[in-house]
């Protein structure tokens, strides 16, 4: 994919398949071995198996296969961060699923939210797992889980709600940077700079309209140390449908600068930043898109089926298809002996073929080839030698 860019020397970026729960297992098992430095160079990994497990959405995917996107090593602040950002923003732009929002927070920032709440240490990992509801659940929801469940007092919730309703851009990071109990927290001053920075990066990759920076989002997960993100679809594409297809986020991640280290024996430090993107949600989305349009997709890359109406022409079909093959064509037949011309162009029907280049006693015999629009059942006789030629010329007009 043409997001794959080269990275720059001293770090490394892994494209690879992981785990929805860790979705740099690959890294982390990589940095176990004792002979591997994990920021040298550019590493080539076993994709792990994907993870069982349930989704909140519409439909219960029993396998989740994230594809994965990770940057390892020490660079200059959120530089690596909004390239992952920017992948993201591509990937989905690319695959046209509708309108989509990027959410982002930092973890630092959370951090210091609860601080000056009143939100003891002890108390951040569980607290970060219910406002990580606010997704799916109204605020009061959250509230009464956070009283009720966590044994928080309802003035340091009502606090917390105040911060965590918030979402916007670079005018909201300057109005948390003003905040006078806020600014004074380390953690979220680091935070709220950095996130400063990445909104400039963000803006100048020409993809700032698609973040908002959102106080609620969490992500769970221990491991994360800074920045995180959350892709979401605004609104369903299936308009024709009464009931909106719900399949959750379609992307997530964020900085995980303290996790490899720790399966390091030396224990070097090794920041990371990655991107998880959900296929199967993303998947089950385009699936009901293609259902809801009627649209047939075309399930080979095939441009023609080469074939013919005469009984024991299999050497000049296999002569033909060589031809084809050395010119660069995408061509096939099938595997039968004597195939039925009516059956070699329902195949064509069904699998989305464009194109059959017939051949039979006469074409032969006068050194042409039938080339037939498969849609409209259009036929031109094309000299052989200029067959492949033609075959690309329709094939990419």
């Amino acid at each position: 994919m043409n997001w794959l860019r080269p990275l720059a020397a001293g770090g490394c970026r892994v494209p690879l398949g992981g785990q929805h729960l860790a979705p740099s297992y690959a890294l982390r098992a990589f940095a176990a071995h004792p002979q591997n430095q994990v920021a040298e160079g550019v590493v080539k990994l076993q994709q792990p198996k994907p993870q069982l497990g349930t989704d909140e959405g519409k439909k219960n995917f029993i396998l989740k296969t994230p594809k994965d996107f990770d940057i390892a090593g020490q660079f200059d602040p959120m530089i690596p961060d909004a390239e992952c950002l920017k992948i993201v923003h591509e990937i989905l732009s690319m695959l046209q699923l509708g309108d989509f929002l990027i959410k982002i927070n930092d973890r630092r920032i959370l951090h210091g939210v609860f601080a000056v709440c009143g939100i003891p240490d002890s108390l951040f990992h569980s607290t970060c797992s219910t406002v990580d509801k606010l997704n799916k659940a109204t605020w009061e929801d959250v509230k009464s889980e956070m009283v009720g469940e966590k044994g928080l007092s309802p003035e340091a919730v009502d606090r917390i709600g105040e911060y965590v309703q918030l979402h916007g851009g670079l005018g909201l990071i300057e109005q948390l940077l003003q905040d006078t109990k806020l600014s004074q927290n380390k953690l979220a001053r680091e935070g709220l700079g950095d996130m400063k920075l990445l909104f400039e990066y963000l803006t100048l990759f020409g993809i700032a309209d698609k973040i908002s920076f959102d106080l609620s989002l969490a992500r769970g997960l221990d491991y994360y140390t800074g920045v995180i993100y959350e892709a979401i679809l605004l609104q369903p594409w299936n308009d024709h449908k009464e009931e909106p297809v719900s399949v959750g986020s379609v992307a997530g991640g964020g900085r995980y600068d303290g996790l490899v280290g720790m399966f390091d024996p030396k224990g070097r430090k090794v920041p990371c930043v990655g991107v998880s993107i959900g296929i199967e949600r993303i998947f089950s989305i385009m699936e009901q898109k293609v259902e809801v349009s009627k649209e047939k997709i075309r399930t080979t890359e095939t441009q023609v089926l080469v074939a013919t109406p005469q009984k024991n022409f299999l050497d000049v079909r296999l002569k033909l298809i060589s031809e084809l093959w050395d010119s660069g064509i995408k061509a096939e037949m099938l595997y039968k002996k004597n195939p039925k011309l009516l059956n070699q162009l329902q195949y064509c029907e069904d699998m989305g073929i464009p194109l059959a280049a017939i051949v039979g006693e006469q074409e032969l015999k006068n050194g042409i080839v039938k080339l037939r629009v498969v849609a409209s059942r259009e036929e031109v006789d094309i000299p052989r030698e200029k067959l492949a030629e033609e075959i690309r010329k329709r094939v990419e007009s």
